[in-house]
């Protein structure tokens, strides 16, 4: 046991789990962002690791979090996700920073016009569309293929989805239809990949009270659901979600590609409403209905 510093045959990881590996997380927005519980994971394992954002007004959120992750300010970049220019110049920028190659990337990427996430799928415009999948979607194919010469073998990708990619979700429409779109990409970056050693998944993760989830309607009542319906009562934190991300980052994970984990406390398998919730479920319908008429 000893030798193995209780890790299992072949892995040992006797300073931190990701102690020697190097990357780039994008998408921190704040200390709410499921970027960030990851960011935490990967740093208390010994990861080193560059961060994105977006930019503007977002720096003054995002900056004193690398001072608590004890990354200097040189690991923060800019990206826009919608630029490949920026794309490009931020894979290669964490590549150099690294002194040319790197082992892991994560995607927490996303955006869509939070008024065409109401009501029904059929009013989304082309417009927003087309930008939705651009953003949420071939955004991380991008990343990919900015990625490929820097990536060292045995490294991993990881992308963020969300259960409304396979099921409907109420008010969130379009960026399920981006999600399964983003999931089919896992699938084949994964194939595309495989040969250098280099696995790509997606990380499913359920309801969470984010910047993104802002934007989605009656969001506190999808949060109640999870609470209700799920086998295990309760909703997921970023902390739940940066703890599976950094399995899927590690040595731990390296038979795993092409597959979306989910993280969701079991949302993702129930199939009917529990009877021993159906009273506390009556009311939460009966508060939406009586939400929807106000409107």
């Amino acid at each position: 046991m000893s030798e193995m510093n209780g890790f299992g045959p072949g892995i040992t990881h006797p300073n931190g789990l990701m102690t020697g590996k190097r990357g780039l997380v994008m998408g921190l927005a704040n200390d709410k962002s499921i970027a960030w519980g990851i960011c935490q994971a990967l740093r208390a394992q010994g990861a080193e690791f560059a961060v994105s954002y977006q930019g503007g007004p977002l720096e003054k959120r995002v900056k004193p979090l690398m001072a608590q992750l004890k990354l200097s300010d040189s690991h923060l970049l800019t990206c826009d996700a919608t630029d490949p220019e920026s794309v490009q110049a931020t894979i290669k920028a964490t590549a150099e920073m690294f002194g040319g190659s790197f082992d892991f990337i994560v995607h927490a990427i996303g955006f869509s016009d939070k008024d065409e996430l109401k009501g029904k799928y059929l009013n989304t415009s082309k417009e927003n569309f087309l930008f939705t999948m651009d953003v949420s979607c071939w955004s991380f194919t991008e990343v990919a293929k900015a990625a490929e010469p820097y990536m060292n073998r045995g490294g991993s990708m990881i992308t963020l989805t969300y259960l409304g990619s396979v099921m409907v979700i109420p008010n969130y429409n379009v960026m399920g239809v981006a999600k399964a779109a983003l999931e089919a990409s896992v699938r084949y970056l994964a194939h595309d990949f495989g040969p250098a050693g280099v696995r790509v998944n997606g990380l499913s993760a359920g309801a969470i009270r984010t910047l993104a989830a802002s934007g989605i309607g009656d969001f506190k009542n999808m949060l109640k659901w999870g609470e209700l319906t799920s086998p295990m009562r309760q909703n997921v934190s970023i902390n739940d979600v940066g703890n599976a991300a950094l399995y899927l980052l590690s040595d731990w994970a390296a038979g795993v590609t092409g597959q979306i984990h989910y993280v969701d406390a079991g949302a993702n398998t129930q199939g009917m409403f529990p009877l021993d919730e159906i009273e506390p479920i009556a009311d939460l319908a009966a508060d939406m209905a009586s939400r929807k008429k106000a409107t």
